[in-house]
């Protein structure tokens, strides 16, 4: 029978995995750099990891990916199912760049938005073709709470995320730098009226 869950408490951490403590016994069980800080920010207490199971593909053990929630699990099974190419680590890679905000990233996929999935996050223009190819018909079926937080995205004609993040570039900055202070300008009330040039002046103040 397959592990759905484990309930205890992480004795040990490495980049990629954790050992958790379930009743005495140790698992090593792989997660995100984002869940290995959101495990320390909430300190040494007992938690619930989301667990998949992933077969060895020649008959090796079991090896368990965990999340801390459920629609993280979710999204790394769409995208380990329905990606070609895509094994577990990868999914897992794929899964910490949608957390950003899974509604949105939702929203991106279903309009086809390859702009917005290599602006906002960060995957690459083949990857975000191969993730709209794969999962516009799945992504729909699967419940992501929590509210869009990019919904009023400037893309008038004369405007486009890669406008300005190209910009930015010009300027010096590091592209996650400069992807991180466009994440936070687009966040803002009132974006959805601004040109690329605003935009690249409110980024500025944010670098």
């Amino acid at each position: 029978m397959a592990i759905s869950s484990l309930r205890g408490r992480v004795i040990d951490s490495r980049d990629d995995r954790v050992v958790f403590e379930v009743s005495g016994v140790g698992y090593e069980v792989f997660v995100s750099r984002g869940v290995i800080d959101r495990i320390v920010q909430e300190g040494k207490g007992e938690i619930l990891l989301q667990i998949v199971s992933v077969s060895g593909m020649y008959g090796g053990g079991e090896t368990f990916y965990g999340f801390l929630t459920a629609e993280e699990k979710e999204v790394f099974s769409l995208f380990k199912d329905n990606i070609p190419g895509t094994g577990a680590k990868k999914a897992m890679e794929y899964v910490e760049k949608a957390a950003k905000s899974f509604p949105d990233f939702r929203r991106a996929i279903l309009e086809k938005d390859s702009k917005v999935l290599g602006a906002i996050f960060g995957f690459t223009a083949k990857t975000a073709e191969k993730l709209i190819a794969g999962l516009k018909d799945k992504i729909g079926d699967i419940s992501l709470g929590g509210t869009e937080k990019i919904r009023r995205l400037p893309m008038a004609a004369d405007t486009s995320l890669s406008q300005v993040l190209n910009a930015l570039s010009s300027l010096g900055y590091k592209n996650s730098e400069a992807r991180a202070a466009l994440e936070a300008v687009i966040g803002e009330n009132g974006a959805a009226n601004l040109s690329a040039e605003e935009i690249v002046r409110r980024a500025l103040k944010k670098l």
